[in-house]
């Protein structure tokens, strides 16, 4: 995201002057710097809503569009390496089921209005990506295992 920034204190000290400079701003955001923490973008209310209703469009369409139409299904397993470039070191099988985990996460996604899952669903295929593109560790993970390790201890309690 390519904004103009502004730092939180000027937010804080200089609101009325951030506010004008957001409404002046052609993409209607601005991201807010901080030191502390994240950084955040600040956005009017309608703007936020008509990205949302955007990409809620485009979701929908898509996600349409792919349970509908086998040909659209195999035409964006051809060209996913285009948005995804790292698909090229998924075998041929892997690729058509990352396609259709993520139509499916993207259709529960939206229904929930939260981009979360697909993004979580895009990183794990990424990482399987990097197995498959490192020969020694893809070996390593697909080779035949010496018996049971045992348990595996659980997470740490919070």
């Amino acid at each position: 995201m390519t904004a103009p920034e502004v730092s939180f204190s000027d937010l804080q000290l200089h609101g009325k002057a951030v506010a004008d400079k957001l409404r002046r701003t052609p993409g209607q955001s601005l991201r807010v710097r901080r030191r502390d923490a994240e950084d955040l973008v600040l956005t009017t209310a309608e703007r936020a809503e008509q990205e949302h209703a955007v990409s809620s469009a485009t979701t929908r369409m898509f996600v349409a569009l792919m349970r509908r139409d086998g040909a659209a299904r195999e035409l964006v397993t051809d060209v996913l390496p285009d948005a995804f470039p790292w698909v090229e070191f998924l075998p041929r099988d892997d690729v058509q089921a990352f396609v259709v985990e993520l139509v499916a996460v993207l259709r529960a996604a939206e229904s929930i209005e939260n981009p979360a899952p697909v993004v979580a669903v895009i990183e794990a295929w990424r990482h399987t990506a990097l197995v498959f593109a490192d020969p020694e560790l893809a070996a390593v993970l697909a080779g035949p295992t010496d018996g049971d390790f045992g348990v595996v201890a659980g997470p740490p309690a919070r």
